[in-house]
């Protein structure tokens, strides 16, 4: 990869590219380049993947999201061609727009902000949350992490959650969101930000922070205000109706859908949709996998 492609929904800094990969050691051609060999020539003795033929871009991205780690690259991209077999409803063909969640508007922001992250904005005024919803609102994530994963390029996201005309109790009910991308798609999370002026909110982030680490317990947030929001974001990357410079979260929502919904994607999503696992061929090893690493290539990456 030689730089970065933008579009109308996705922009970059001039250094992006170099800055990301210069973050994790692999700011040298030739460094990507081996680190991708590594993942490839691993993929091809996976005798249980459906698909071995990976793009390198998307590789590059797997493996800047995995922190630069080979190893870790190879557990997530497991674990997503797992999760195509073993979930299969999630990725059915589908059109996102015909699907039931008016009260959900989300969209990543085009721009990144200084240190790369990806901003992630949701905006829910929903009221009543069944399985219906949940099962809709997955469907939909994973058809846009699937376009992050070909597309997207940052080191990490800041997740946007605008919870102000929520009834919060039904949706905490159904939502397991960070599971989720955590799990199978690995981008990094540097922090959570909720809009909420309720004091169910704070009280129940409250109590979830005593089972957390001080490190990761300090990346969840609640304002009440916006104001409060522009202390963490920079503003001007923000909708304008959140005092930023940049379209409404409403414009950027049907922009996203159309993209994420267009025919160019639809045909990446059929081909990806191949990339599952015929189970009966894993390796015996499996637990040995899951515990102490992953069989295959260990040969060592070399850094000049």
């Amino acid at each position: 990869m030689e730089s970065l492609k933008e579009s109308k929904v996705l922009k970059y800094h001039p250094d992006t590219l170099q800055a990301i990969r210069k973050m994790y050691g692999l700011d040298q051609l030739v460094a990507m380049s081996d680190a991708i060999d590594i993942l490839q020539e691993w993929i091809k003795k996976q005798d249980h993947f459906m698909k071995k033929d990976f793009d390198r871009d998307f590789l590059e991205r797997l493996i800047l999201h995995a922190k630069g780690s080979v190893e870790r690259s190879k557990q997530r991209l497991d674990k997503m061609c797992t999760s195509k077999t073993l979930t299969p409803s999630f990725f059915t063909k589908l059109n996102v727009q015909e699907l039931a969640l008016q009260d959900i508007e989300d969209a990543p922001l085009p721009r990144l902000t200084q240190d790369h992250y990806r901003v992630y904005f949701l905006r829910n005024i929903g009221q009543k949350f069944d399985d219906e919803f949940s099962t809709n609102y997955h469907k939909r994530l994973i058809c846009s992490m699937e376009y992050v994963s070909k597309n997207d390029y940052f080191v990490g996201v800041i997740m946007v959650l605008d919870f102000r005309k929520t009834n919060l109790v039904a949706l905490l009910r159904n939502l397991s969101l960070v599971e989720l991308q955590q799990e199978c798609y690995g981008y990094r999370i540097k922090a959570i930000h909720m809009l909420s002026t309720s004091k169910l909110i704070e009280t129940l982030v409250s109590a979830f922070k005593q089972f957390l680490s001080a490190k990761v317990g300090s990346r969840i947030h609640v304002h009440s205000t916006i104001k409060s929001l522009h202390e963490h974001i920079e503003t001007d990357i923000l909708p304008k109706e959140y005092g930023g410079n940049e379209n409404s979260l409403s414009e950027l929502h049907k922009q996203w859908l159309e993209v994420i919904n267009s025919k160019e994607h639809m045909e990446y999503m059929n081909m990806m949709r191949a990339a599952g696992t015929n189970e009966s061929f894993r390796r015996a090893e499996k637990y040995n996998e899951q515990i102490l690493g992953m069989p295959g290539s260990f040969r060592a990456l070399r850094v000049d």
